[in-house]
């Protein structure tokens, strides 16, 4: 390949990468045709895309980036996937890819500068709540409090309804009250 063509190639890396921080590193040789347009197929659907990278290329393309812990996992055919909201649902849905198909490797997952390698930190990484989850805990630990307050003060007040509509049903058919303390 020529010196012009890498250049134009590492350009497009880096326009195409600029504002991508988090990512995955994968390796689908192996992989056949069929189920390979199926895996990007399915991701497309969700936002999330596969690029296949030149390994030297790529390596020059992250310095400086997010991505740039992933550079010691290029090694042999690499693809970079990356989008939708977050990492964690893009490591979701590789690593249900992946058990789907024996020859998808995982090799590396970067978030937020920190370094997922190898397999079993991948899954682990899917395991992470998205960002969407991860708010949605904060709001609901904040509302706890508040809830275990309302139903506090609602307890003794629901209670004495009870015993006011009681006397009430009782009064209407015509019973006595007897006075208990």
């Amino acid at each position: 390949m020529s010196k012009r063509v890498k250049e134009m190639i590492l350009c497009a890396y880096q326009k195409r990468f600029d504002d991508v921080s988090e990512a995955l590193l994968i390796d689908v040789r192996g992989v056949d045709a069929n189920e390979n347009n199926a895996l990007r197929m399915d991701l497309q659907k969700k936002n999330i895309r596969i690029t296949i990278v030149k390994n030297t290329l790529a390596r020059k393309a992250f310095v400086g980036t997010g991505l740039e812990p992933l550079t010691h996992a290029l090694k042999g055919p690499s693809a970079l996937a990356y989008g939708a909201d977050s990492v964690v649902e893009v490591a979701r849905e590789l690593v249900g890819w992946a058990r789907k198909l024996d020859r998808l490797t995982l090799k590396a997952a970067v978030l937020d500068g920190e370094l997922f390698d190898g397999d079993a930190a991948v899954g682990r990484l899917s395991q992470y709540p998205t960002k969407i989850e991860a708010q949605a805990r904060v709001v609901q630990l904040l509302l706890a409090p508040a809830g275990t307050v309302v139903s506090a003060a609602l307890g003794p007040a629901s209670q004495i309804a009870g015993i006011v509509k009681e006397i009430s049903d009782r009064l209407k058919n015509g019973e006595t009250i007897a006075r208990t303390g």
